[in-house]
């Protein structure tokens, strides 16, 4: 299927490692002109090589901490230089950020900068592009919602999901969609170091009906589509790339 994505322009947050890189480079195999943010320019080379081995468009890269105070500024004017447009914004940068029921207050802060307010702050930089061009896909990566401890994180991102169907209900009217997508547990970094040992095997089996963890690339192909023209009627929702884990709707 022709996703119609060659010659569209992307701003892809946190695009060095997991589920940000292989985005980043689905959407770059697909045709796509990505804007590649990470803080590690190693990572981000490796990802260029990466793209041009696999026949892709070549990223351009920009080394930038998401979390400096102006951080979502740099990171708007940078993309808008480069690429002249925008036309899809993937917001994806994060980590979780577990912690005990009476947490350290700057715990609290700096998951919720990082995992909120930034994507946020980002989204706002470039809607009045995305408005007086009256089209545009913004993608917001969020987190399961079925945890039964607390993690910052995952609080963060489901104030995203609110946030997203809020922002649907205004930007439709300029052609502009805004979806979330809410990975299960994918074998990454960041997931990896919660089942060591033998600990995933045990926990899939039990929990998850397809029997183990996904791989960055089943978020990056769902990804893809909804941002591509072949969403264009796909607003105001969550995609659930989970495996089955989740048990209940939210």
């Amino acid at each position: 299927m022709d996703l119609y994505l060659k010659g569209k322009t992307a701003v892809v947050t946190g695009a060095s490692q997991g589920l940000g890189r292989a985005i980043a480079k689905e959407l770059a195999i697909e045709g796509v002109k990505v804007f590649a943010v990470a803080r590690n320019e190693d990572l981000l080379n490796s990802l260029k090589a990466e793209v041009a081995a696999a026949g892709g468009v070549e990223p351009v890269t920009l080394i930038q901490d998401f979390v400096a105070p102006d951080g979502p500024q740099k990171i708007a004017a940078a993309g808008l230089s480069s690429l002249g447009h925008i036309d899809i914004l993937i917001n994806n940068a994060g980590r979780s950020r577990p912690l005990d029921v009476i947490g350290a207050e700057e715990a609290w802060a700096e998951s919720m900068t990082l995992d909120f307010d930034r994507h946020r702050q980002l989204t706002q930089q470039l809607l009045p592009h995305f408005m007086a061009r009256k089209q545009g896909a913004i993608l917001n990566i969020t987190s399961t919602y079925e945890l039964r401890t607390i993690n910052v994180s995952a609080v963060a991102k489901a104030s995203i999901v609110v946030w997203s169907k809020q922002l649907s209900g205004q930007l439709g009217q300029y052609g502009i969609t805004v979806n979330c997508l809410q990975p299960g547990l994918i074998d990454t970094e960041n997931v990896r170091r919660f089942f060591p040992g033998d600990e995933r095997r045990k926990f899939a089996e039990h929990e998850i009906p397809l029997g183990d963890f996904g791989e960055p690339q089943d978020i990056a192909n769902m990804a893809t589509f909804l941002v591509s023209p072949r969403a264009r009627y796909i607003t105001g929702t969550v995609a659930v790339v989970d495996g089955g884990l989740r048990h209940h709707p939210f």
